[in-house]
């Protein structure tokens, strides 16, 4: 639902051209939604990978197991700039 609700609002907003700040509403939205579905991604993600360690250490897929369930949505909240969604719906999209 939360992915939902902020394909909604960004499909109702006009992209922001080189203006040399942030647009107010990407940075609302990254931190009222974004943020927090990417900190619960990371706090369920890291159960996730306890719960799956010992699997992953017999398959030798660590590291692979630990960046999609912990490293990816811990960057994301912690190192993507505020307001930068193109990264976090990059993200958050099935791959291909």
């Amino acid at each position: 639902m939360g992915v939902a609700l902020s394909a909604l609002i960004l499909s109702t907003t006009t992209p922001a051209f080189a203006s040399g700040g942030a647009d107010p509403t990407y940075v609302a939205v990254d931190v009222l939604v974004a943020r927090p579905i990417s900190f619960a991604a990371t706090v369920v993600g890291s159960a996730l990978f306890v719960v799956s360690l010992p699997v992953a250490a017999i398959s030798h897929s660590v590291k692979t197991t630990s960046n999609v369930l912990v490293v990816a949505p811990a960057k994301d909240v912690f190192v993507r700039p505020i307001g930068d969604l193109d990264d976090w719906l990059s993200y958050w999209s099935p791959p291909g």
